[in-house]
């Protein structure tokens, strides 16, 4: 949660605003002097400072320039008398954010607040970006632009040039592959082979022949010679995937290849060295299995140096949009399909389905969709299936009754912006209005 630090030697009024942004889903931290302001942003990251201008002790003034100099990009809102205006600009030119008159227009506050939340997500995107830009060698096929997209991405991005072992933790369907793909081919070893292996797939008598290899007679049906994934895998990367499948006879066996990085086929008795970098990918907790002897905990640290976990999509629906149409030109073109795009209320379900299956389900979703279209855009009844809540969704053909005209644009207006995950200024577009007109209908109906 965000977390916001208000500087204000008037305890009441502290009090007061703790209350408020409490309610706004902020975490506040109180501090009512200008010193213990600076101590407190020394000690802990906060996203905001709202500071009062005037206090006994150490000024506002003073702490700004004292915060400036230590973090000159935290967000510093001024609170000020109309009677100090000037000084405020002041304010402003050493750094200040913004400037707030006493008293506090709670709105504008809000706004001023969700501003610059704003702006430090759209720099921190473009700051990504630029990375992504400078660094032409960072190949990846991880589609989506929200923050833990571009955070993914940037661990992605530290982790691939170093040798150690990763484990990619994330729901069936979330793009562990993806990951794992894009550590192997931004390594120095993306020259090398890159093997997958899916320990869930094969039984646990032939996974081990699998893994290392085996001579020939060994076992019944093994008439010839033949390399395991590892010797496959030399100098490269192997992707152990469903790792938490494996038995624990064959995780004592994996923990000593990753102990002695040697393997020793099945039926033979000779030690060959192996150079692998392993990641791991499951969709269960390897911690909480370890705990309770379901997976060894010797092998579950030696997998763990590097821990990426991949959220779900309903965590993320922002990138629901770029991933419904990434799938749309790709469905298009492979069932020779002219599909222009989604209606509205379709994008509006998808982005409100819970998605269970994570992306692979919204791209099956999308296939079906191209396929069943009967027209130019994906339409709400080519896409039945997706069982949506929509109590409070006004349709066509909704008998209103007496209910007042102002009554219907409330539950129109209400309706957009739940489906648009409370985003203001996505809902404002949805409906043709001006964020400002949104912002004065939602005070009207005393949701802010």
């Amino acid at each position: 949660m965000k977390k916001i630090l208000v500087v204000d030697d008037d305890a009441a009024h502290a009090r007061m605003l703790e209350t408020i942004m409490a309610d706004w889903g902020f975490v506040i931290h109180l501090a009512d002097d200008g010193a213990i302001a600076v101590d407190m942003v020394k000690d802990q990251p906060f996203d905001i400072v709202l500071m009062d201008m005037k206090m006994v002790k150490m000024s506002g003034m003073e702490a700004l320039h004292l915060i400036k100099d230590y973090n000159p990009s935290l967000p510093v809102i001024i609170m000020t008398a109309y009677s100090s205006v000037q000084t405020a600009v002041k304010a402003l030119q050493i750094g200040a954010y913004d400037y707030l008159t006493k008293p506090l227009d709670f709105d504008k506050l809000k706004l001023t607040i969700e501003h610059i939340f704003e702006s430090i997500s759209l720099k921190t995107e473009n700051r990504h970006l630029k990375i992504r830009l400078k660094e032409k060698d960072f190949s990846h096929d991880i589609i989506g632009k929200s923050a833990a997209v571009l955070s993914l991405l940037d661990t992605v991005h530290m982790v691939a040039p170093t040798d150690a072992n990763v484990l990619i933790v994330g729901e069936s369907g979330t793009g562990k592959e993806l990951v794992a793909s894009a550590i192997h081919f931004n390594s120095p070893r993306k020259d090398q082979p890159y093997v997958r292996i899916n320990c869930a797939a094969i039984t646990e008598t032939l996974l081990e022949s699998e893994l290392f290899g085996h001579e020939k007679g060994s076992f019944t049906g093994a008439d010839q010679k033949r390399k395991g994934r590892f010797l496959l895998a030399d100098k490269g990367s192997i992707l152990l995937d469903e790792i938490a499948e494996m038995s624990l006879s064959m995780q004592a066996k994996l923990l000593r290849v990753i102990q002695e990085k040697e393997i020793t086929p099945v039926g033979s008795d000779e030690n060959i060295k192996t150079d692998v970098r392993i990641i791991a990918a499951t969709n269960r907790n390897l911690k909480e299995m370890s705990e309770k002897g379901d997976f060894r905990q010797d092998l579950y640290y030696r997998l763990n140096v590097v821990s990426i976990e991949i959220p779900p999509l309903r965590d993320r629906k922002e990138d629901i949009p770029t991933l419904a149409n990434h799938f749309l030109e790709i469905f298009s073109n492979k069932n020779k399909r002219d599909i222009k795009g989604f209606s509205p209320d379709v994008m509006d379900a998808l982005i409100r389905y819970e998605w269970e299956g994570n992306v692979r389900e919204l791209m099956n979703c999308v296939e079906r969709g191209v396929v069943l279209a009967r027209s130019d855009y994906i339409c709400r009844e080519d896409l039945s299936f997706i069982n949506v809540k929509l109590d409070d969704k006004i349709e066509p053909g909704m008998d209103f009754g007496n209910i007042r005209l102002s009554k219907v644009e409330e539950k129109a207006i209400l309706s957009t912006l739940e489906s648009a995950e409370g985003n203001k200024s996505e809902a404002a577009r949805r409906l043709g209005i001006t964020r400002k007109t949104l912002l004065k209908k939602l005070k009207q109906y005393g949701k802010i």
